[in-house]
């Protein structure tokens, strides 16, 4: 076996087990992983560990993306071969099509699209450089990916686990594997996911690694560094016989036969050509001087075309934005009430609920890049993808939805998994007193109120005693909130009965995240996340 071929499988080794790695991390429904392997698969991710490096200033901690440029810098693109795993979901499309195509020859030589290229790369910098999360997570390829994984796959892990693995070993007296509650409170995300990868999905399939030269700012900006790297693809143009073998499998359509050239910044380093080429007239060596634009750069004609086709796609970008911030485009809650609640009155929230660490919600957008791995650890669900909660800066962030669930009082999962340190990780008895936001108690709206009968679901829940029952009329008892020991974990919102957004009870967020006074002891209680029904 030669050097190359070893080069090749080495590669698809790594790059497999990255992709399973990944992809059982955001479908662990049992939460079997420990917590330090999230850290040890996501050390490498570029733009979650540039992001989480803004926050810690430690390179131990968060030098991944160091270790990539210069892994880069050795060998070119190899991170978006065998590490980025939605390259790597990419590849496997593109083999599939080729394994179904009848073509003899699957890719040839296309010329790159620069314009397009730096033009996303320029918004990726600007965005991180002003703190434009929302723009952050739609182009980090990571976090496609991650979505993907969280709201695609792990529902269909859910399923398979409900209705085929849990009952069929169940039969066989096998309880470790059981029925698991999938918590989802909107479809939206789960289908521009889908949307998404179905367009990614659609270039590999016919032009392999397009979306990586054309759309990734992460691809650009390592192809960048390529033009430095120490080993390069090149040609020996003695020996080369252009069978265009090697043009064939090029998945970046980057081998310029004609001129004996490879454009290095497109190349992949996925090394296919290398093991290919029936001559050996491809290597991997260093070379003295590096080649720049000169057999790569467009004809004036060509710009000009790129450049009205990217106006056009920024005009039907702004037109989708402006859709999805439409006020009444897409009914969150139906407020259809009964006559006897009529008079109820609408909780008003001046700020949503963001996870425990976050800090204050301005820095939380500008790192989060909306990867969903807090949604898909989150143990009881409350933790879902932000529609128009933050507003258009965080549009796909998490947030704590108390329709869905409530944040479990013995948890911390969220910060330990954040790979940016948009969360940071909180030890317990820190989280346990952080408080995220305060209970609002709304009289008129209480079922004791209106309707004179018992209740009592919020204190009963309540894990810090901040909710309490005091005595009210005809022997009746209504809640009472001490709000200097409430930590904001919707245990009492998402138990009252009233519907929303009209509840009773409510969490009001924390622009800036406090820390609230600790309860008095014997006060707490522990609350049951498991519990069917909460009253």
């Amino acid at each position: 076996m030669t050097l190359y071929k070893l080069l090749r499988k080495g590669r698809i080794i790594i790059a497999i087990a990255v992709l399973l790695l990944t992809f059982i991390l955001f479908i662990d429904i049992y939460e079997w992983l420990p917590d330090k392997t999230f850290d040890t698969i996501l050390y490498v991710q570029f733009v979650p560990s540039f992001l989480h490096f803004l926050v810690v200033f430690s390179l131990a901690t968060a030098g991944g993306f160091v270790f990539v440029l210069l892994l880069t810098l050795l060998t070119g693109r190899l991170y978006c071969s065998a590490i980025c795993p939605l390259g790597i979901m990419q590849d496997v499309i593109t083999r599939i099509s080729r394994w179904r195509s009848k073509k003899k020859r699957f890719f040839k030589y296309k010329k790159p699209h620069p314009v397009t290229r730096y033009t996303f790369l320029g918004i990726m910098v600007l965005a991180v450089a002003f703190g434009a999360g929302w723009i952050v997570t739609w182009l980090d390829p990571y976090s496609i990916a991650a979505r993907v994984f969280t709201y695609l796959f792990k529902p269909l892990a859910v399923w398979f686990n409900n209705g085929i693995l849990a009952p069929v070993l169940q039969n066989f007296e096998i309880y470790s594997v059981y029925h698991k509650n999938l918590m989802v409170a909107h479809i939206l995300p789960a289908i521009l996911a889908f949307a998404v990868i179905a367009a990614i999905g659609y270039f590999a399939w016919k032009r392999g690694r397009l979306f990586c030269n054309t759309i990734c700012p992460v691809g650009t900006l390592l192809g960048e560094v390529s033009r430095f790297s120490f080993l390069k693809v090149q040609f020996d143009q003695d020996t080369c016989t252009r069978c265009a073998d090697c043009a064939a499998v090029c998945k970046s359509e980057c081998i310029d036969l004609r001129n004996y050239t490879v454009d290095h910044t497109r190349c992949v380093s996925c090394f296919n050509c290398l093991d290919i080429c029936p001559e050996s007239a491809l290597s991997l060596r260093p070379v003295k001087k590096a080649q720049g634009f000169e057999n790569v750069r467009p004809s004036t004609e060509e710009v000009n075309n790129t450049a009205t086709r990217q106006n056009t796609r920024r005009k039907l970008l702004i037109t989708g934005l402006a859709l999805l911030t439409g006020s009444r485009i897409y009914a969150l809650k139906k407020e259809k009430l009964p006559e006897n609640q009529k008079n109820l009155i609408k909780n008003k929230k001046d700020h949503p609920v963001a996870p425990p660490g976050a800090g204050n919600i301005k820095r939380f957008n500008d790192i989060c890049t909306g990867c969903s791995l807090c949604v898909a650890a989150c143990p009881t669900g409350v933790l879902q993808p932000a529609l128009t909660e933050y507003g258009l800066n965080g549009f796909m962030q998490p947030h704590m939805d108390y329709t869905t669930y409530f944040c479990n009082y013995d948890c911390n999962k969220c910060g330990e998994v954040c790979p940016t340190g948009a969360i940071l990780p909180l030890p317990l008895e820190e989280k346990q007193i952080t408080q995220m936001g305060k209970a609002v108690f709304v009289k008129q709206n209480c079922v004791v109120y209106t309707d004179e009968t018992v209740c009592g679901a919020c204190s009963e829940h309540c894990p810090t005693k901040a909710v309490q029952m005091v005595p009210y009329k005809n022997g009746l008892r209504i809640p009472e909130v001490d709000q200097s020991i409430c930590i904001g974990c919707g245990a009492c919102e998402h138990p009252c009965p009233v519907p929303e957004p009209f509840k009773a009870i409510y969490v009001n967020g924390n622009a800036v995240q406090q820390k609230a006074d600790k309860p008095q002891e014997g006060a707490k209680q522990k609350v049951d996340s498991e519990e069917d029904f909460p009253f």
